[in-house]
């Protein structure tokens, strides 16, 4: 799959969706914020564009940044496949981005790894 840019802001954020081995990896780069939920949003929501996946890893590596916005996409996605008997799994946030999810407790709904690895296999 291609990366799912904002034009105006292709220098600090992308998001790439991929499949391994059967789960939906979603690789963030640069700032979550208002500007990008839409495409963070539609980019946790499916494989395929069309069919919902309900094993999704959102690896936030490269994430240097994230306000609310990004919190209610990763929450929103997480009721999703929690409905549908699935799981999200966060791997690789920075430790600012990891202070901000357990700060508003959302690490004790989505489960946080260390590396992408860590995220697939657990």
């Amino acid at each position: 799959m291609s990366d799912i840019e904002k034009a105006d802001r292709s220098d600090q954020f992308s998001v790439k969706p991929e499949v391994v081995d059967g789960v939906l990896v979603v690789t963030v780069h640069g700032e979550i914020d208002h500007d990008v939920k839409d495409a963070l949003s539609q980019a946790l929501s499916s494989e395929d564009g069309m069919t919902p996946s309900v094993r999704i890893v959102a690896d936030l590596g490269g994430v240097t940044f994230m306000d609310s916005s990004g919190i209610n996409v990763l929450i929103t996605a997480y009721r999703r496949v929690r409905q549908a008997q699935g799981w999200l799994r966060i791997a690789g946030a920075q430790e600012s981005v990891l202070r901000l999810l357990r700060m508003v407790g959302v690490d004790t709904l989505i489960p946080c790894h260390p590396t992408l690895e860590q995220a697939l296999n657990a």
